[in-house]
C-alpha cells in the first residue's frame, strides 16, 4: 500500500499578534534612552564631538530636547531581514552562549525558567532586541544590574542602564515562564508528550520556549540545567555534566560545546529510559525511549551504530560528542534534527504499515542532519535546501545500498514532478514564504527530493569522484559555522576544476527543471489529479 509520507512544519505568528506578558516593567532609566533616529531600534551610538564652551547653553537644551524624543520612542520589532522570516533574528550583537534553566512541575502547566545570555556587541547599543513571546517575564538583569523592558510584536526590548560599546561583552538574565500550552495559531516550542515535553523548535518556534536570537545565522554554544519531579528523567542537547536530588525533585545538567542554532535546542522531560551503547570509535550512544518501550524499540535503536559508520563513510567523521535518537509518544506527523539528539514519533516503529527499508531510511535522514544543518547550517532560510537536499541524498543513497531502491528510480520520479514543485513552492535555493496560517507550508518538496534532484543533476555533470570529494570538503570547511548557497557553488566550482555558477543556476532559481546530463530522455511529467501532500521532515 502507498507510504503515508511525513510532514514539516511551523511559520510564526504575525507581529504584534504576541501573548508575551510582562508581569514587572520597570521605567526606562533616563541615561539608558535609545538614539531618536531610529525609534527602538538597537541603535549604533555617534562618538561625542568636542564642544566649545560658548555653545554649551544651546548645546544644552537642543539635547534635552532629543532625549525627551528619544523617551517617547517607542520598541520596535527588529529583524535580521531573512527572506522568508524577517522578523526573526536581531542586529547589533553576537550571541557566545545560553543557559537554559527549567523548572518543571506538569505538562499543562508553565515551566519556570532562567534564560542567560552571553554575547558580544558588534555595534553600538542603546537597546537589545531578544526574540520570545508566550511567556511571562518577571525581570531583566544585565551585567547584574535590572533593567527596563517591554515587549514589541514578538520581540523583548531590553534597554540596560548603560549603553553597551561596540566589541564589548554582557551578559543578559531574563527570568520568565515558559509555557507548554499553545492557543489556536501558536505551535512548536515545547510538543506535549504523554508522559511529558519535548521540544520541536524549528523553523522558528524557539522563541516560543526561552529568549534567543532566533535565526540560524547566530550559533551559540549551549548548557542546560532542568529540574523535575523524582519520576521523571531530563535530557537534552549535548552530555550529561550531572544530577542532583533535591527532596522530590532531581536536577539534571547538560552542556553542548559545539556552536547549535536555536531551533535544533532540544529538552526531554518523561518517564524515559535512556539506553547507552558505543558507536563507531568509541562515540557514546544515548537513545531517550517511554520506559515501558525500551525492549520494543531496541531493535531499531541498535542500528545507529551502523547508520554513523554508513554516514561517516560517505562524508567523514560525525561532528559532535554524542548522538542518539528520542522517540517521544506524541502525534506530530514529523521527525527532527534536534543536535545530537533526534526527534521521531515512538508510533512511527510500532505501528504496522511501514517496511523496515523506508523507516531505517528516515532514520538515516536525521542522522545525516548532523552534517547537514546541524553542524554546516544555513545562513538564511532560502537555504534550507542545502540542509533537506542533502538528507533526502542520503535517505536515498542508503535505501539504494541497503534495499536495493534504486536512487536513479526516484531521481527520474522527481524529474517527472520537479515543474510542479517548483511552480507551487519555487526553486530550491527560492522557496516561497510560508502561507499565512499554514505551518508546515515552507517544507514543501521542492527543497525535499527538488534539492536531492540538484544533487544528482550535479553528480551527473561532475562525476562521481569530484562529487564526493566535494560532499567531504563541504562539511570539513564549514563545520561548526554557516554557509550559504554561493559557498556550495563556488566550493563545487573549486573541485571541478571550472565555473559552475551558469550549470547551478537553473538547477537552483529557475522556474523550470534544466535537462538532465546523461537522461536526456528524461520529461516532466503530466500533473496527477490528485494534490501532490508535503514530505517528511
Amino acid at each position: 500500500m502507498p507510504l503515508t509520507p511525513r510532514l514539516r512544519r511551523h511559520p510564526r505568528p504575525k507581529p504584534g499578534s504576541s501573548p508575551l506578558t510582562l508581569r514587572t516593567q520597570p521605567e526606562t532609566f533616563p541615561h539608558a534612552s535609545p538614539s531618536p533616529s531610529e525609534p527602538g531600534t538597537v541603535t549604533p551610538r555617534r562618538a561625542p564631538s568636542g564642544r566649545t564652551r560658548y555653545r554649551k547653553a544651546a548645546l544644552l537644551a537642543s539635547a534635552v530636547s532629543l532625549c525627551l524624543v528619544a523617551a517617547a520612542a517607542p520598541a520596535e520589532p527588529l529583524g535580521v531581514g531573512d527572506r522568508l522570516y524577517p522578523y526573526l533574528g536581531n542586529p547589533g550583537y553576537d550571541v557566545d552562549s545560553y543557559t537554559l534553566d527549567f523548572t518543571y512541575t506538569a505538562q499543562d502547566k508553565p515551566l519556570e525558567a532562567v534564560t542567560t545570555i552571553d554575547a558580544r556587541a558588534t555595534a553600538d547599543l542603546e537597546r537589545v532586541n531578544l526574540d520570545f513571546t508566550h511567556g511571562t517575564v518577571r525581570s531583566v538583569e544585565v551585567d547584574g544590574l535590572p533593567a527596563a523592558f517591554t515587549s514589541a510584536g514578538e520581540d523583548l526590548v531590553v534597554t540596560p542602564r548603560h549603553p553597551r560599546a561596540e566589541g564589548r561583552r554582557f551578559r543578559i538574565t531574563v527570568r520568565h515562564t515558559s509555557d507548554p500550552v499553545y492557543g489556536k495559531d501558536q505551535q512548536g516550542g515545547w510538543v506535549r508528550t504523554a508522559d511529558g515535553l519535548a521540544m520541536a523548535n524549528q523553523a522558528d518556534a524557539a522563541h516560543l520556549v526561552f529568549p534567543c536570537n532566533d535565526h540560524p545565522s547566530d550559533k551559540a554554544v549551549f548548557a542546560f540545567r532542568i529540574t523535575a519531579p523524582n519520576a521523571y528523567t531530563a535530557v537534552a542537547n549535548g552530555l550529561p555534566t550531572g544530577a542532583a536530588r533535591h527532596g522530590a525533585t532531581t536536577t539534571w545538567t547538560y552542556r553542548h560545546r559545539h556552536p547549535m542554532a536555536t531551533e535544533l535546542a532540544q529538552v526531554s522531560i518523561g518517564r524515559s529510559a535512556v539506553v547507552r551503547r558505543q558507536g563507531p570509535h568509541g562515540l557514546p550512544l544515548r537513545d531517550v525511549v517511554p520506559a515501558a518501550a525500551r525492549e520494543a524499540l531496541e531493535p531499531w535503536l541498535a542500528k545507529t551504530p551502523d547508520q554513523i559508520a554508513w554516514m561517516e563513510g560517505k562524508v567523514g567523521r560525525y561532528p559532535f560528542e554524542t548522538y542518539g535518537v528520542l522517540m517521544a509518544q506524541a502525534s506530530t506527523g514529523f521527525e527532527l534534527e534536534t543536535q545530537t539528539l533526534s526527534l521521531f514519533e515512538k508510533s512511527l516503529f510500532t505501528s504496522p504499515g511501514y517496511p523496515a527499508w523506508y523507516l531505517e531510511s528516515i532514520m538515516v535522514h536525521e542522522l545525516s542532519h548532523q552534517w547537514f544543518g546541524d553542524s554546516v547550517t544555513p545562513r538564511a532560510w532560502s537555504d534550507v535546501w542545502l540542509n533537506e537536499g542533502h538528507a533526502t541524498w542520503y535517505e536515498a543513497l542508503y535505501s539504494e545500498e541497503t534495499a536495493k531502491r534504486p536512487l536513479e528510480t526516484r531521481m527520474k520520479g522527481a524529474y517527472g514532478a520537479s515543474d510542479r514543485w517548483r511552480a507551487a513552492g519555487g526553486p530550491p535555493a527560492r522557496p516561497k514564504p510560508p502561507a499565512p496560517g499554514q505551518k508546515i507550508d515552507l517544507f514543501r518538496p521542492n527543497v525535499y527530493d527538488g534539492a536531492a534532484l540538484v544533487l544528482y543533476a550535479l553528480r551527473q555533470e561532475i562525476g562521481r569522484p569530484a562529487f564526493e570529494r566535494l560532499e567531504r570538503l563541504w562539511v570539513q570547511r564549514h563545520r561548526d559555522a554557516t554557509a550559504t548557497t554561493a559557498d556550495f557553488v563556488r566550493l563545487a566550482s573549486a573541485v571541478a576544476g571550472r565555473d559552475l555558477d551558469g550549470f547551478l543556476r537553473p538547477w537552483l532559481y529557475g522556474e523550470k527543471t534544466p535537462p538532465m546530463p546523461g537522461h536526456p530522455d528524461w520529461k516532466p511529467a503530466a500533473a496527477p489529479k490528485a494534490a501532490e501532500p508535503h514530505l517528511r521532515r
